[in-house]
């Protein structure tokens, strides 16, 4: 894995669990089990495992093991492997940036942003998408032509609460059933995993940045997908949307053309090869404002 945090420093790394997961999905013998692991129900009978009072024996050496400053966290005593990894952050600890100029990370993660193209398609590392198939709505898709994906990429040791990333009214949230493949990079390579797993979606209708459509994607071992709100509604920036249930997921901005100027450490990054850290609440682009005329700008002096 290659990471950079938006202060430059670079991290290459491979852990146990990202080791395990390229076994998975690379040999012969990890891809039969495979078959089964994707499957909802093994989500869900996992799902009833980590709910089990005797999971939260698990909890100390969990946290330990993937460096979770616990201070970041409300101080409790968890009463299961599910009730920890659901937590919630102290308050004060993911400022939001207040500017309504500025379009804030809905999540902590890790993230990449990708050039759609005017046929609606885009690349993630070299995986093929289209906005209809991710959608599984041509008509909606066309809207996001020459736009971006912003793709935000949680793993386990990240805080799996997410928020809205500007203020504005929600849409009704749209769910799509599908399997549930681990969002790791390993799987990435081999399966179209974004347009594959199961997944909720709802529009942001914005002041200053369009109709963004916020998708969470599920992912192995998370058994639900949990949003707040299901029908119509005027939501704040930085108010929380839902949470993802026990482990690996992802958030997916998508933003219309010359709505958002996405802060440009982030498209670097991603062209070089590297997924970029960010936290819930932190900048990730502004406003694009229209280009002014030379008559307008004439008229100004």
């Amino acid at each position: 894995m290659k990471y950079i945090d938006r202060k430059g420093n670079i991290t290459i790394e491979e852990n146990s669990q990202d080791k395990f997961l390229r076994h998975l999905y690379t040999d012969w013998g990890g891809r039969l089990c495979l078959t089964l692991l994707i499957r909802p129900f093994v989500s869900r009978l996992a799902g009833t495992v980590l709910k089990s009072r005797l999971s939260a024996r698990f909890v100390p050496g969990f946290a330990e093991r993937n460096g979770i400053d616990m201070s970041d966290y409300e101080e409790k005593k968890y009463c299961s492997y599910n009730d920890f990894f659901t937590r919630k952050i102290r308050e004060g600890a993911r400022p939001i940036v207040k500017d309504e100029s500025i379009l804030v990370s809905p999540c902590d993660g890790k993230v990449s942003v990708h050039r759609i193209g005017n046929d609606s398609r885009f690349f993630i590392k070299d995986t093929e998408y289209t906005v209809p198939q991710l959608l599984r709505n041509p008509r909606l898709a066309e809207k996001y032509e020459n736009g971006y994906a912003v793709v935000i990429r949680l793993t386990v040791d990240n805080y799996h609460h997410y928020c809205y990333p500007a203020q504005g009214v929600q849409s009704s949230v749209v769910s799509l059933a599908g399997c549930l493949h681990t969002v790791n990079p390993a799987a990435g390579e081999l399966h179209p995993i974004y347009k594959e797993n199961a997944r909720e979606y709802a529009l942001l209708q914005t002041t200053n940045f369009g109709t963004i459509l916020m998708m969470e994607v599920g992912a192995m071992m998370v058994g639900k997908i949990r949003n707040r709100f299901k029908t119509p509604r005027k939501v704040d920036k930085g108010e929380e949307k839902g949470y993802f249930e026990f482990g690996g997921s992802t958030v997916i901005l998508l933003l219309q053309h010359g709505k958002v100027r996405l802060d440009y450490d982030l498209l670097e990054n991603t062209e070089n090869g590297y997924e970029t850290i960010v936290r819930m609440g932190e900048r990730i682009g502004e406003q694009k404002l229209p280009k002014r005329t030379g008559k307008n700008s004439a008229d100004l002096k």
